[in-house]
This record gives structure tokens, C-alpha cells and sequence, in this order.
């Protein structure tokens, strides 16, 4: 008897997801794989192909009755992730890279296999607590108090996009419970060095933005930030200070901008993606003092804390007004939104969220908090050491003191060009992939050290290709 036209269909999409002898032997490719990745102590730094290279190497990959899975991993090992750069490796150098830790790395795993809905309490109200666990824990080491709290989003630009909503929200209640009209067109306070992302947020917000002038050196103090204030007025509803500039490192005058957001009633949001987690090295607290006073913060676990893509931890003073400003109302969500329970999806611009908190939880759970203050720290002492090696050679010199773990230096007699081709070669080489920045117009290098296993000696060695 000839099978109905559904039987076909059902059989095709069982194949994707029933338990049988293939899906085990799928499950067991990707799997040896990933620990063949996570395991692999000398991991090739790689580099880039051109489109044209990658579909003469790949093929067609998407067809009708598939390529299985044999064929499939074997194309991303051998064709695909080696046109991909490894962020975690020890010479990758640029941006802000990556250093999940092993245990992080393959907690993701268990997260992706367990199908955790992150955005409610009701759903996921075990993965939220482990979230909350890490939440509460950043919250204390920034000297935040007991009740503040947040949620895990996909990156910085999301955290500051949310902020700053969460603030402009405040703001309007502030104005209607006082009988005053909204200003023309509402305004945010950051620094000439700002990330992008305020620039963005701004733009996606349809907002102004106003610039104070950082000092010298790169930091934003509280007298410059009162001048904006005292010219832009009652449309400015938020400040937004840096803890660790991207492209050097610095970290603004925190405790004297929070004076002037205190005693004016400004919102003070710390974009602290990069440089927060400095705060765990005690004896750097002092350098980011005044954060204590801040209403929104962020720091990106994904940089400096040692997990996957992606997360930005978001943490508000109260999250009672960002629930106000960020909870989505529908009839589908009654059951989530008018219960008592408090949702991650209620502190943020998303409503659908993966558990992205849980490999940092995993990891701190099993490693234990010393473990990451010291690998903090590794990269404290060596973007200071290799400094001082950048600055003792005679065709370097530093363009600024490293704080943190970027370290911005010039090649004298060297122009944009010349950076250029050295950048290529030293990646077409696989010594390191250390690509050029700029301050003020001039063309300059930068290292951002984040992996504790990048070593004074694999920075010497890279510095004396600048010979």
C-alpha cells in the first residue's frame, strides 16, 4: 500500500529530530569536534579568505537532500573555521579578543542542549537564579547595593541601548509627576571618547547627543561634564562615563562625574564592557571610584571575564524602573507579566533571550572568584611590563601610559601605509594579528591583552619585527 503524502513529510522531518542511529552519530561528530577545538593547546590563529576562494573551497553546501554530516563538519574543520580568526588565541591582539575559559566553553554546550527559554521566571526559573547568582555578585564587587540587579544581553551596544531607554523612561516619569512639559528633543552627556555604541543608541532612540572634553590624558572629569550640563539643561537625562576606554584603556573621573549627576538628578549610566572587570583586582578598586553611585552599568563578560560570545552583564541600581520602562505588554504575555515573579526579559530591549549568563556562572562556580582576579590581573601586569619594554627601544614610543590592558604605541618615521604591511605580514605569517588604530589622526599600534596565556616573551617577539 502506498504511503500518504503526509507520511513522506513526517519521515523528512523526523529524520531532523526523532532519537536514532543517525542523529546519535551527528551528535557524536559535532560533539568530537568540539572537543577537539576546546582541548587543542596550540590553536592556529588563521586569517581570511576572499568570497572567491571560500566558494571555490566549499561548494555548494546547501542542497536539497543535504551533504550529512560528515561531509558537513569536515567543511567547517577543515574550510570554514580556518577562514575564521581565533579571538582566543594568545597573539590575537586587536579589538578586544576573547579568552572563554575551558569550563565556560563547554557549558555553552549544555546550555544550547537544554533548550533553556531565558526571558521568564516561569520558564526558566533555575537558569535565572544561577544568572542572578552572577548578577548580584558583579553588583557587590562594584559596590552597587543589595537590591540592585539586571539581566544578561547579547553584547554592549544592547546594554547601552537599554540603559539609556531605561534612563529617557525615568526622565518622562520625572516630568509628568511634576506637571512639566518634555524638552523638544531629549539629550545624553558622554565623553569626546565614548564607545560607538552611545552614538548608535542614539541614533536608534532619535535623540541628541552632547560631548564633554576629556583631559589630556583621555579621562573625562565631572567639571567638564557640569559645563555640558549647564548649557544643555533640563533635556539632558543621562550621563554616560567610561570605565575603560576601547581603544586605550582609561577609565573616567567616575566619583567626580557622579558628584554632578547626583547633586542635578541625572541618570549616571558606566559603560564598563571592556574595563569593569578590573574592579576584582582590589587594588585597582580605587581607579574606578564613584562607580558605587552609578544608576546602570555594564560589563562585558564575553571580554574580560573569561566567556563565550556573547553576553553583556546589565546591572541597574533599581531594576523597579527599568521593569517600568522595558516590560512588553500582550495577551499571550498576561500569564508572565502580571505575576509577581520578575523576568529578564523585563529589564532589557529583548524579549525572547538565550541563557546566556550560565557559562559564566558555570565557570566562576567551579573555579572559584580568586582564580579570575588573578587571570585579571595577568593582563594588568603585563600590558605594564611590556610597556616599559615598548618604551626603553629607541624606534617606540608609547602614546600614553597603559591603566588597564591596552597598550597604545607608534612606530616613529612609520606612516599608515607602513603599518599596514606590517599588520599583514605578521598575520600571513601567523605571528599575531595586531592591526592599526589611530588617535588624534596619527596612525598608531595597540595591544589589548586579555588571554592568560599570552606571554612577555610572545609580545617581545612581535615588537622586534618593528626593528
Amino acid at each position: 500500500m502506498a504511503a500518504a503524502p503526509g507520511d513522506s513529510l513526517t519521515t523528512d522531518a523526523d529524520r531532523m529530530h526523532a532519537t536514532s542511529d543517525e542523529a546519535a552519530a551527528l551528535i557524536d561528530g559535532v560533539l568530537a569536534y568540539a572537543r577537539r577545538r576546546v582541548l587543542y593547546e596550540d590553536v592556529p590563529l588563521d586569517k581570511p579568505l576572499s568570497p572567491k576562494d571560500l566558494a571555490r573551497l566549499a561548494g555548494d553546501t546547501i542542497t536539497a537532500d543535504g551533504i550529512g554530516e560528515r561531509r558537513a563538519i569536515s567543511l567547517f574543520e577543515h574550510v570554514l573555521a580556518p577562514a575564521c580568526l581565533s579571538t582566543d588565541h594568545p597573539a590575537y591582539l586587536s579589538f578586544i579578543p576573547s579568552a572563554p575559559s575551558k569550563a565556560s566553553v563547554a557549558f555553552d554546550v549544555i546550555v544550547s542542549a537544554s533548550s533553556v527559554y531565558g526571558g521568564s521566571w516561569q520558564e526558566g526559573s533555575g537558569a535565572v537564579f544561577a544568572e542572578n547568582d552572577v548578577l548580584h555578585f558583579l553588583a557587590r564587587e562594584f559596590g552597587l547595593p543589595a537590591e540592585a540587579g539586571g539581566v544578561f544581553v547579547q553584547g554592549g551596544t544592547i546594554g547601552n541601548l537599554s540603559a539609556l531607554v531605561a534612563a529617557r523612561d525615568a526622565a518622562r516619569r520625572r516630568n509628568r509627576a511634576a506637571g512639566r512639559e518634555d524638552p523638544r528633543r531629549w539629550v545624553v552627556v558622554c565623553s569626546a571618547e565614548a564607545h560607538s555604541s552611545i552614538a548608535s543608541a542614539a541614533d536608534v532612540m532619535d535623540i541628541d547627543i552632547a560631548t564633554a572634553q576629556p583631559d589630556a590624558g583621555g579621562r573625562l572629569h565631572g567639571d567638564a561634564v557640569a559645563r555640558v550640563l549647564d548649557e544643555q539643561g533640563d533635556a539632558v537625562f543621562a550621563v554616560v562615563a567610561t570605565a575603560g576606554t576601547t581603544n586605550f584603556g582609561i577609565v573616567d573621573d567616575i566619583a567626580t562625574i557622579a558628584e554632578v549627576t547626583t547633586a542635578r538628578g541625572v541618570w549616571l549610566h558606566v559603560d564598563g564592557a571592556y574595563g569593569l572587570a578590573a574592579m576584582l583586582v582590589p587594588r585597582m578598586r580605587q581607579a574606578f571610584a564613584g562607580v558605587e553611585h552609578a544608576d546602570s552599568v555594564i560589563v562585558d563578560p564575553h571580554k574580560w571575564l573569561f566567556a563565550p560570545f556573547d553576553a553583556c552583564a546589565l546591572i541597574y541600581r533599581d531594576p523597579t524602573g527599568a521593569r517600568r520602562a522595558h516590560t512588553q505588554r500582550a495577551e499571550y504575555l498576561d500569564t508572565l507579566t502580571e505575576g509577581a515573579d520578575w523576568n529578564p526579559s523585563d529589564l532589557a530591549v529583548q524579549l525572547t533571550r538565550r541563557a546566556r549568563g550560565l557559562p559564566l556562572w558555570f565557570s566562576l562556580a567551579a573555579h572559584g572568584t580568586e582564580r579570575y582576579r588573578a587571570a585579571i590581573d595577568h593582563g594588568i601586569e603585563l600590558a605594564k611590563r611590556i610597556g616599559d619594554e615598548i618604551a626603553s627601544r629607541e624606534e617606540l614610543s608609547l602614546v600614553r601610559d597603559p591603566q588597564l590592558s591596552v597598550v597604545v604605541f607608534r612606530r616613529e618615521g612609520w606612516n599608515a601605509a607602513d603599518y599596514k604591511a606590517w599588520s599583514d605580514r605578521v598575520l600571513e605569517e601567523q605571528l599575531a594579528f595586531v592591526v592599526p588604530s589611530s588617535h588624534d589622526g596619527e596612525p598608531v599600534l595597540r595591544f589589548a591583552i586579555i588571554s592568560p596565556l599570552t606571554t612577555f616573551e610572545k609580545l617581545v617577539e612581535i615588537l622586534d619585527t618593528l626593528r
